[in-house]
């Protein structure tokens, strides 16, 4: 794999980040859930007990003039211990790059690979070209690979027509979860129904420390049916960023291994009982290893995310 340079302050960054898997017993007292370990945190998937790490890769950015960068990408974030790369078949040339670096690198086997469709193609009816079993076949392709690990609903559309396919899809062996998704919060209380109505193993959402409606609404049930929750959109398509810049992290940051923002932000989703795995989407390098770095050390407790809360609304809020 080709060497993509990274800044000397991102490389520190990482360092510091990596190195904060240890902490003093009264860091972790005062802020963690969980012991510091030398790979990344994992939880449980909970309808088999499967464990992933608690940050993916989200790729709805992905564009094929930037082939080389993606490539780099998904092998470093290997080398980290990340596992997860979410898709769909609407993310214009995304589940072909996907496919052909997983080919290139020689990392299937390694990867815990999701992707997404609708009974029409297309999302909401739009942009419709090739939907239901085409779809799930042309990802197969695309993918180049035999089997999916996790297939979404896309938005819930189509979901009463898609999930008899799917759980035939499951039984042969071709997929190994099944999952519906949403990304705009008036999409809540039609996944809390879907949820119910539906043999579900994943859910996904929209939930960031600015947007906490599926803390009210979609966690408890996700709790109570024990589904995996994947989270999309956990830094608010970069505007949590945007709105950070110029701001000081809080004084406790480091206490629990957050060297940055980003880190902060996804802290605050994966610590989260009802979260599984968050997805931030990457397109440079840099970033996959920040983001990959909130992976390190202990989720914070809730305390802590009372106090990330607070710092959020007073201070940059």
């Amino acid at each position: 794999m080709a060497k993509t340079s990274v800044s000397s302050g991102r490389r520190g960054l990482l360092r510091a980040a990596l190195a904060a898997c240890v902490f003093p017993a009264t860091a972790k007292q005062a802020f963690g859930t969980a012991a510091p370990s030398a790979g990344p945190i994992t939880k449980a998937i909970p309808s088999t007990g499967e464990r992933l790490p608690v940050i993916g890769l989200g790729t709805d950015a992905f564009y094929r003039s930037e082939q080389p960068a993606i490539e780099a990408e998904i092998g470093r974030m290997v080398q980290l211990g990340g596992t997860v790369i979410d898709t769909a078949s609407d993310y214009g040339d995304s589940e072909s790059l996907i496919g052909d670096a997983l080919a290139t690198l020689g990392l299937r086997r390694q990867i815990f690979l999701a992707t997404k469709l609708t009974a029409g193609g297309g999302v909401f009816g739009i942009g419709s070209d090739l939907g239901g079993e085409g779809s799930f076949q042309r990802s197969l392709r695309r993918l180049r690979t035999e089997r999916i690990d996790l297939l979404q609903v896309h938005n819930l559309d189509g979901v009463d027509r898609l999930m008899p396919l799917m759980q035939r899809w499951k039984q042969a062996g071709q997929i190994r979860y099944i999952g519906v998704t949403v990304s705009v919060q008036w999409q809540h209380d039609q996944l809390v129904q879907a949820m119910r109505r539906y043999p579900l193993d994943f859910i996904q959402v929209d939930y960031s420390i600015s947007n906490r409606d599926a803390e009210k609404v979609i966690f408890p049930t996700a709790l109570e049916r024990k589904l995996a929750v994947l989270v999309d959109l956990p830094l608010g398509r970069a505007s949590l960023i945007r709105e950070a810049q110029g701001h000081p992290l809080p004084p406790w940051a480091a206490d629990i291994g957050i060297s940055s923002w980003s880190q902060l932000f996804l802290k605050y989703v994966i610590s989260h009982p009802a979260v599984t795995c968050a997805i931030p989407g990457s397109t440079k390098l840099a970033h996959l290893e920040d983001n990959q770095a909130a992976a390190r050390g202990v989720l914070p407790d809730s305390g802590a995310r009372e106090r990330m809360q607070r710092y959020w609304r007073d201070v940059v809020g």
